[in-house]
């Protein structure tokens, strides 16, 4: 088993919540300081770096953790409360569906350093709850646009309403967020349909230990 300074990756399946994976190699590994090196949301499996031990943690803030890779899966012609499959879904009126040129037009848009607004629905504390708890209560929830960075966006497959696109990023980045911003650039709405992380710095999709 793991030892105290140990740093894994584990492939997170869906269903799970980063930080139950996160309890569970406490319980497994028997030592009480674990963490990881950036959530994965429930409905979102792959790469989950875990660092077991004081020291290994510690390294988990390391540059070498920052670039990040996704697989995912895009639901035009709808929007989600929650951006993504869990939330509640509405239907928008489209009289044109995009071209593939298009579509690799608005995805090209968010190349670089750009403002990004979080999800409502998300771990970012407000007055130190998470703002999903809020907004699960009815409670306005106000996130502010920070700068993130998108290094690429490859559109790997387009069929009406669905797309699937590969993103290389830094930290911060949320792709729900990529994915609705899509959906109004093209005027049609969008949701993530499907989230997989295939890559956090040095460790890949190949790399992840099943639990």
């Amino acid at each position: 088993m793991w030892d105290d300074g140990t740093i894994i990756a584990v492939h997170k399946p869906r269903g799970p919540s980063s930080n139950q994976i996160v309890v569970r190699i406490k319980k497994l590994s028997g030592i009480a300081r674990v963490g990881h090196a950036g959530t994965l949301d429930p409905l979102a499996s792959g790469v989950l770096v875990v660092g077991i031990g004081r020291s290994a943690t510690k390294q988990l803030w390391d540059k070498k953790f920052e670039s990040k890779e996704y697989r995912a899966e895009i639901f035009f012609g709808e929007t989600s409360t929650t951006d993504d499959l869990a939330g509640e879904k509405t239907v928008r009126s489209v009289n044109k569906i995009p071209t593939r040129a298009e579509v690799e037009s608005a995805l090209e848009k968010f190349v670089g350093t750009i403002e990004q607004r979080p999800p409502l629905f998300s771990a970012l504390k407000i007055s130190g709850q998470p703002a999903y708890k809020l907004a699960r209560r009815g409670k306005i929830v106000e996130l502010k646009s920070r700068s993130v960075t998108i290094e690429s966006i490859t559109l790997l497959a387009y069929e009406w309403p669905r797309a699937h696109v590969h993103v290389v990023c830094k930290s911060g980045v949320y792709i729900r967020s990529l994915v609705r911003d899509t959906g109004d650039a093209l005027g049609v709405g969008a949701y993530m349909s499907d989230l997989v992380r295939t890559r956090v710095g040095p460790y890949s999709l190949e790399d992840a230990q099943l639990l």
